[in-house]
């Protein structure tokens, strides 16, 4: 349990998620098909990634944006929440999904 809230063993855990969201911040931010996300989430990629290297603390309001960053990525990549371990997981996830469309 993190903050009061209960982490699925199926979905992917907090850290993690930090961790990727980092990553599709510093890696993908100029990239057009991420632009309306990035900018819209201006707050949370980059609080991600402060959290994930350890830059500021986390706090419930801080997971709060997270986690809601999050949800966004996942809903522009077409993906449930399965329980990813890296960036490479979830975009291979986001393929295979968008093939079968």
């Amino acid at each position: 349990m993190r903050n009061g809230k209960k982490e699925m063993a199926d979905t992917t855990g907090y850290e993690v998620i930090c961790e990727i969201l980092a990553d599709v911040w510093m890696e993908y931010r100029d990239e057009e098909a991420f632009a309306d996300i990035i900018e819209f989430a201006d707050i949370g990629f980059p609080l991600a990634w402060a959290i994930s290297n350890g830059v500021v603390p986390n706090t419930e309001q801080a997971e709060d944006f997270v986690r809601n960053t999050w949800e966004m990525l996942l809903k522009l990549l077409k993906v449930e929440d399965t329980g990813f371990e890296t960036l490479t997981d979830l975009f291979d996830t986001a393929d295979l999904n968008n093939k079968k469309d």
